[in-house]
Order: structure tokens, then sequence, then C-alpha cells
């Protein structure tokens, strides 16, 4: 089993930053692949960004695109997400995700990630 869990939320302004953090234990691996996905208040889960292990590739939900930064740290087998330039709508419960065996058309699917955290909530306002 993998546990994850998620910190760095809080409460900003908009055009404010914020970093949240994963961190992984239990049958944690380098191989897999992590992800951040969100939820806004009645709205289902969508993906924001995920990082593969093999060759570091990323991949960004298009409203985050250029303000989003996903990274990864081996040693420790946590996750980041770099969050700058917030807006409103970045309001949500954000999650961080686990899988393995995911191939790049699956990045942005929830129900390729068998593990998750228990999210952190961002909140931006103006």
């Amino acid at each position: 089993q993998v546990q994850l869990v998620e910190s760095g939320g809080g409460f900003v302004q908009v055009g404010e930053s914020l970093r949240l953090s994963c961190e992984p234990s239990g049958r944690t691996s380098s191989t897999y692949t992590m992800g951040w996905f969100r939820q806004a208040p009645g709205k289902e889960r969508e993906f924001v960004a995920a990082i593969r292990s093999t060759g570091g590739t990323t991949a960004y939900a298009d409203d985050v695109k250029g303000r989003f930064t996903i990274s990864r740290e081996y040693g420790k087998n946590k996750v980041y997400l770099q969050m700058n330039s917030l807006k409103l709508g970045d309001t949500g419960v954000y999650y961080c995700a686990a899988g393995s065996g995911v191939i790049l058309s699956q990045l942005r699917a929830a129900n390729a990630y068998a593990y998750w955290g228990q999210g952190t909530q961002v909140t931006v306002s103006s």
C-alpha cells in the first residue's frame, strides 16, 4: 500500500502563489507516475498536472499551463506543485495521486491512478 500526504494548501489572493507538496510513504516507488487533481465545490474532480518517472515527462491541464509547475524529488519520492498567478477558478481541494504503469495517453485520467491522498484545500479570493 502507498499512502500520500498533501500539504501546502491555504488561503491566498488572486495573483499570489502557493507550493503544494505530496509525500508518499509505504510501498512507494520512484517508478510511479505522480499526478495532481483538484475538485471545486459542486464540480467533478479534474486533472491538473502529472509527471512520469520515465524521462520526467510532464503534462498539464490547459488552464494551468504556464502558471503551474510539477516536479519531483527522486531521492524522497516527493512531488511538488508550484502554483503561480493563482486565479479564482483555481479554488478547490487538491489531491495527489500515484499510479504504476500509467502510459502517456492515460496521464489525465483519474482512474489510471491507484493511490490518492486526502487532499489539501486551496482557496483563492479577490
